[in-house]
């Protein structure tokens, strides 16, 4: 028997997310830009091969795009969001246990298969993720999450696994795979850990997992170790719970372009504080107080610079948009300033408690209870809108189309599956 894990890895995945909607796409070079079409962050093979690094300018290949066809994309992070989950939808019907590392990286389980019945499952993984979602991806499955990681990047670099490697535990596969694999390419050994690690003669991975964890521990870390130990096939390393509640919520975003304009920023403020306050219905708590803070561009010496925040605490805890929008302008007049350039606002929600234990008042009345039941279900009618409908179907408010706050995304595809008037159409001829 192996220890059942293994790691899906998505290849390519911004650019495979467009290129399932536009097959013309396919083998050429193309990629997506980051927030405001500023630099790459994903790439395609084709685009590898020409020599672009991740966080290349953008004006920087305007040459390629002229000669070699390159084709750079605005990010399209609500089609992103929604193809991940469909396959992790599609690893939940094949697999015991699903756990996201990442949006295109997810540990699996596979509890109680054989070594050949662990390598059909895998093929099978590999197969209906491709076929019911368009995204190409790569299964690597191990004893350990550690070497389940190198699993999944043996079966993306090396052509005769063919997309998919298993690895047992002391078998020659999975030893020749340790003697290749740096130091550096290992799950959680950052550079100063291989320049340490050198000085005592290891450079492997295969030289890490022939130690004494023990002594690694005394040397370096119980991390280490730990990694150590999941490079000799013992399971030590569990992922946290991405189900946990988080302790603050925080939406912010760049602005398209510099702005002094109080409405515009007002409008960024007040989007911001709408999407907080559904993250938080989505986790199931109320926020006591909201943090709103501006900044310029501390790059650009030539303005003056300013960069407020403030904190305004709610009457009570709340998850209603409305109390917490109001909190939010509430901070935004106290440390607006005209004359300044503003490159981004966001807005964070602190102090956050369990919604199922919150402390009522000795002072609550049955009116105020029935207020309380009535915005529960306004804002839960609303949410469900803004999922069935699209984002930002039902808002407080309609921001203007064509503020400075709006992202720059002059080559941003439809989101193809999330929103009604961006779905793809066919016409008859």
């Amino acid at each position: 028997m192996i220890g059942p894990v293994g790691l899906v890895d998505c290849n390519n995945f911004y650019v495979s997310c467009e290129r399932v909607f536009q097959p013309r796409l396919e083998g050429r070079p193309v990629g997506v830009l980051s927030n405001n079409d500023g630099c790459v962050i994903a790439r395609s093979a084709e685009l590898k091969a020409l020599g672009v690094e991740m966080g290349t300018p953008a004006f920087e290949l305007r040459d390629l795009v002229r000669r070699q066809g390159v084709v750079l994309l605005s990010s399209n992070y609500e089609l992103y969001g929604d193809m991940s989950a469909r396959v992790r939808e599609v690893l939940e019907e094949l697999c015991a246990g699903v756990e996201p590392y990442s949006i295109d990286e997810m540990f699996i389980h596979g509890d109680g298969f054989s070594r050949r019945q662990l390598q059909d499952h895998a093929q099978e993984i590999h197969r209906k993720v491709r076929r019911y979602t368009g995204i190409p991806v790569c299964v690597g499955l191990a004893a350990t999450r550690t070497l389940a990681k190198l699993a999944n990047r043996a079966a993306k670099s090396v052509p005769g696994y063919a997309g998919v490697c298993v690895l047992s535990p002391g078998s020659p596969d999975a030893q020749a795979l340790l003697e290749k694999t740096p130091l550096g390419d290992v799950w959680g050994v950052g550079h100063r850990l291989v320049e340490r690690l050198a000085l005592m003669g290891l450079h492997t991975a295969a030289d890490l997992a022939a130690q004494d964890p023990k002594r690694i521990r005394s040397h370096f870390s119980v991390t280490l170790e730990r990694t150590a130990r999941e490079l000799q096939g013992t399971p030590c390393i569990e992922m946290n719970d991405t189900n946990r509640p988080r302790d603050r919520i925080m939406t912010s975003r760049s602005f398209g372009r510099l702005t002094s304009n109080q409405d515009e920023i007002h409008q960024a403020i007040r989007q911001h504080a709408q999407r907080s306050a559904e993250k938080l219905r989505a986790q199931d708590s109320k926020a006591r107080a909201v943090y709103v803070f501006l900044k310029t561009n501390r790059h650009r010496p030539d303005l003056a610079q300013y960069s407020p925040s403030a904190i305004v605490e709610l009457d009570e805890p709340t998850d209603d948009s409305r109390p917490i929008l109001h909190a939010a302008t509430q901070a935004l007049q106290a440390i607006y300033r005209p004359n300044y350039l503003f490159m981004k606002a966001g807005v964070m929600l602190i102090d956050l408690v369990d919604a199922n234990r919150q402390q009522l008042s000795l002072l609550d009345t049955p009116q105020r209870q029935a207020d309380r039941e009535r915005n529960d279900r306004l804002m839960a009618t609303l949410d469900q809108l803004n999922q069935k409908m699209g984002r930002d179907t039902v808002t407080l408010g309609r921001p203007s189309p064509k503020a400075a706050w709006h992202l720059r995304c002059a080559n941003r595809t439809p989101r193809w599956t999330t929103q009604w008037r961006e779905l793809p159409y066919v016409t008859a001829r």
